[in-house]
């Protein structure tokens, strides 16, 4: 899989930061982009052949300057491969609350309507090209059924699932793929804030050797550590009642009111 050429948005830490590691592992040409550019910097130095790679400092609601990032990346790539909007965020809402509404629209800006613009200025390098090219959406597997505290989180990965799904039967003509990842409870600092228990909890660095596997593959959709998929899948199944019953009560990820 060497020579790849791997835009990653959301590139500064967690996740992003994984993915990147391993595809620069495997000779891939990266372009990393976050708000951080003292994170990137470091996390260029770290990767082998850091000359190669490109740091775009920009905040993924930017729309223009992220078409500008991939305008710029494709040229000094040649091309493009994979892209992976992984930017996100994860707070608690409650829509009780007045002031937890700039919350729920900043949550829906950067985890839905910054996916499709983080593909869109890529899709046509993407149809020209004869080789076989990626678009990866990250959803969650709080995008499966609406957990308490975290309305807005929850819509968004479920927004993404649906939206993936939708692009990939757009796509299909054209030999792109598009490939829905949802991750369970990564160690990252996003999760580091949840007060409740996380099961099967997984290091970033597995969780980016094996989505870097499915993105390979190709596959439309999966569950990351494939244990949760199978939670998910079981949470899906319970009648409203029962998972009502359930999950009521269940502890909240803290709130962050404010925009």
């Amino acid at each position: 899989m060497s020579g790849q050429r791997v835009f990653i948005t959301g590139a500064s830490s967690g996740i992003g930061a994984a993915l990147a590691a391993q595809y620069a592992s495997q000779g891939a040409v990266l372009g990393l982009l976050g708000r951080r550019g003292d994170a990137l910097d470091r996390l260029i130095a770290s990767l082998p052949h850091p000359e190669q790679h490109r740091a775009y400092v920009v905040d993924v609601r930017d729309h223009a300057a992220i078409a500008a990032a991939a305008r710029d990346f494709l040229i000094h790539a040649g091309g493009i491969d994979v892209v992976i909007a992984n930017a996100g965020i994860s707070v608690g809402t409650l829509t009780e609350f007045a002031e937890d509404i700039a919350v729920f629209e900043n949550i829906i800006a950067t985890n839905v309507v910054a996916t499709a613009a983080t593909f869109a200025p890529f899709i046509a390098a993407m149809r020209a090209q004869r080789t076989p090219a990626r678009l990866v959406g990250i959803g969650s597997v709080a995008g499966i059924r609406g957990l308490p505290g975290a309305e807005a989180y929850s819509a968004s990965k479920a927004a993404v699932i649906s939206y993936c799904e939708s692009l990939r039967l757009e796509m299909k003509p054209y030999g792109i793929k598009v490939v829905t990842l949802c991750p369970g409870y990564i160690d990252t600092p996003m999760t580091k804030v949840n007060p409740y228990p996380m099961p099967f909890l997984m290091a970033p660095d597995k969780f980016a050797a094996r989505a870097a596997r499915t993105i390979a593959a190709g596959a439309s959709y999966a569950v990351i550590p494939w244990q949760m998929g199978v939670v998910a899948k079981a949470l899906r199944l319970l009648p409203n009642a029962v998972y009502d019953f359930a999950f009521a009560r269940a502890p909240h990820k803290p709130r962050k009111a404010g925009p």
